[in-house]
């Protein structure tokens, strides 16, 4: 942590502290097969059949630290024995166990319109798009600026793409579930950085 700015009379703090925040250093090496796959499952959650609330789960590496939930290497030779992400869940958690999907993700300015954005599509889910990528591309001049018109056309294609490149997804130019939900997180995160405090 970093207490200079408040010893400076600001009122904030600055972290490089994992117990804040995630440290962020620039230009560092990502595991791009991990954010993809935490993209792809943004809103998953596990449920009980009639329980409302999402299921608590608990994960230890089964070695220094236990607990009654899923173990690290537990759940690794499980799936390297084929185990697939439910069956993994179900051999720790019992086999009324399901892996459901939020339709509404609160923080986020709209969540995804249930199906993939590409050439042709239209209407106010593209609008949002494109109006989301033109706030972002002001922090990423590499993002071409596009008309927000609410057509997905070959501009808005090459934005995505260009956003998918950026931001380590692949480079489809198709707005499918894991790029519609990092433009939000993106948007949502310089929008805020520019509002005053």
């Amino acid at each position: 942590m970093i207490p200079w700015y408040r010893n400076q009379g600001y009122n904030f703090t600055i972290t490089s502290s994992t117990a804040y925040d995630q440290k962020w250093i620039y230009g560092r090496n990502i595991f791009e097969n991990i954010d993809y796959l935490v993209d792809n499952v943004f809103a998953n959650y596990l449920s009980r059949p009639g329980v409302r609330q999402p299921i608590f789960t608990s994960y230890c590496d089964g070695k220094r630290v236990t607990c009654s939930g899923l173990s690290q290497w537990g759940s690794m030779y499980l799936g390297e024995q084929g185990y697939s992400a439910i069956e993994i869940i179900r051999y720790y958690y019992g086999n009324d166990m399901y892996i459901n999907t939020a339709d509404i993700v609160s923080g986020v300015p709209s969540s995804w319109p249930g199906y993939n954005l590409s050439v042709g599509a239209s209407g106010d889910k593209v609008r949002q798009l494109q109006t989301q990528l033109n706030r972002i591309a002001r922090n990423y001049p590499a993002i071409p600026a596009i008309t927000a018109d609410g057509v997905y056309g070959p501009a808005t294609t090459e934005a995505v793409r260009t956003f998918q490149r950026i931001f380590h997804l692949p480079q489809t130019g198709i707005t499918d579930y894991p790029t519609w939900y990092e433009i939000s997180e993106i948007y949502v995160g310089v929008s805020r950085i520019s509002e005053p405090g």
